[in-house]
């Protein structure tokens, strides 16, 4: 079911009604979109592979490929969206979720549920199936009034899970958000962590000990890994030749990108492509 107001673009799905061909989320490249997932789903997100142990919501931005490995899909729901209908980065004030469920350069953003949470969540989707049969002038507003509030539920339960539940910790959390918030923007063309220090106004000493309350991983090494990340996407999913990859990611070094790009992946750009 679509709904479309103007430019404004809003979709619901249940996943059983997706063609099962391991194409069945390509319609839905171009548009944001959050997945119910029931416990014991496969996936693939990106280059990266899930089994699903409790029943999760997963937000995903435009141009992520995913992909469902058991292809017997009973259960689950896709809500899609462009920006025209509701823009994650404009209206963060209101959900506080960018660099979160969506931009989130430190982790695939899953999150998983109770079967209390879960059954809340559904009740809520449950109510975006039934008002998508409306057509009344309140419409587009009560489907944003309902994703947004799947979103609030979201984002608490991530905060739960990740120990920044007091009120003290709204700080760390509004600045982890802002280094992802700034990576995901800046990548292409900003490469050191002094970079990033700079736009936080922080040393890069003291920005490796914030992002050490979220993430084993070092400032470089989470800028370096969403290179890599885009890197491996615009391989497989263009054909965009290597020379104009490096380029696209700010190396003006062809030779510098290849040997940076095989040292981490252990496959030269060709090599890489080739696999797929």
């Amino acid at each position: 079911m679509l709904k479309e107001f103007n430019f404004k673009k809003f979709g619901y799905l249940e996943l059983k009604e997706l063609p099962q061909n391991g194409n069945e989320f390509v319609p839905f490249h171009d548009h944001i979109k959050m997945l119910f997932l029931p416990k014991g789903s496969e996936l693939k997100v990106d280059f990266e592979e899930f089994y699903l142990k409790s029943d999760c919501l997963l937000f995903l931005n435009p141009k992520v490929i995913i992909q469902a490995l058991n292809h017997d899909i009973q259960e689950g729901e896709l809500i899609y969206f462009n920006r025209d209908f509701y823009c994650i980065e404009v209206h963060d004030q209101e959900v506080a979720c960018d660099g979160i469920l969506y931009n989130n350069v430190f982790e695939v953003p899953f999150v998983e549920l109770t079967p209390d949470q879960s059954s809340e969540v559904q009740n809520v989707l449950q109510e975006i199936k039934a008002e998508m049969n409306n057509q009344d002038s309140n419409t587009e507003e009560m489907l944003r009034i309902l994703l947004k509030m799947v979103i609030l539920k979201a984002t608490r339960i991530w905060k739960k899970v990740h120990q920044f539940t007091e009120i003290q910790q709204d700080e760390d959390v509004q600045f982890l958000r802002k280094f992802s918030q700034l990576v995901e923007r800046h990548f292409k063309t900003h490469h050191s962590v002094s970079d990033y220090a700079d736009m936080l106004f922080i040393t890069p000493k003291n920005l490796s000990k914030k992002i050490k309350l979220l993430s084993n991983e070092s400032p470089n090494n989470i800028i370096k890994n969403r290179i890599i990340h885009e890197s491996k996407r615009l391989l497989v999913h263009t054909t965009l030749t290597v020379k104009e990859i490096a380029y696209q990611l700010n190396y003006d070094d062809v030779a510098y990108f290849i040997r940076f790009f095989s040292k981490s992946t252990g496959n030269s750009p060709t090599a890489f492509r080739r696999k797929f």
